[in-house]
């Protein structure tokens, strides 16, 4: 048992080695981004734990539309353990305006503090199915990290994929949380 212990312990070593020197590294992010076929619902499949979600049972999902000056507004939705709803509303817009627009940065703060920096968070865009059934989008600090799908549901082989990806970038997958969608 000891022996399995150890074996354990030496393979787990490399890979927090690995996640810990990634945090220096910038994300790749993916080189562009149909924003208007990226728009519309999204369903949170799994989630590294962060605070503000805390009170967030299940049924999560994000719903971004264009706007015509070129940001994003964003609704996020979530179930609490008493069937009650929480609802954010917010916006996004790019990063940079020279970068890839798959690097935005979202705020739910009231737009009069929309001048601070500290109200923007950043979402950059990791990965991103063909047919934009699948997005991955996570922070570089590697402290946030969404796994999102069109529908509430993915197979195992494509949840596997999606950790695979972002282990890649230097998240700790092993913390992610599959999130509960009953609709």
């Amino acid at each position: 048992m000891a022996a399995l212990a150890a074996v354990l312990l030496l393979t787990a070593a490399p890979a927090r080695a690995l996640v810990a020197g990634d945090h220096d590294k910038p994300l790749e992010v993916v080189p562009s981004v149909d924003l208007a076929r990226y728009a519309g619902k999204w369903y949170e499949v799994a989630r590294l734990p962060n605070r503000f979600q805390k009170k967030c049972a299940g049924d999560v999902s994000a719903t971004y539309t264009l706007l015509e000056d070129g940001t994003i507004r964003v609704v996020n939705e979530c179930g609490k353990a008493d069937g009650s709803t929480i609802r954010a509303a917010g916006k996004a817009r790019l990063a940079e305006t020279s970068g890839p627009n798959s690097k935005l940065e979202v705020r739910f703060a009231p737009s009069w503090l929309s001048w601070l920096p500290a109200v923007w968070g950043d979402y950059q865009i990791i990965d991103l199915a063909p047919d934009y059934s699948t997005a991955v989008v996570g922070s570089p600090d590697r402290k946030y990290l969404w796994f999102l799908a069109r529908s509430p549901q993915i197979d195992d082989a494509t949840f596997q994929g999606l950790s695979s990806k972002a282990a890649a970038q230097g998240f700790d997958v092993s913390k992610m949380e599959r999130t509960k969608q009953t609709r």
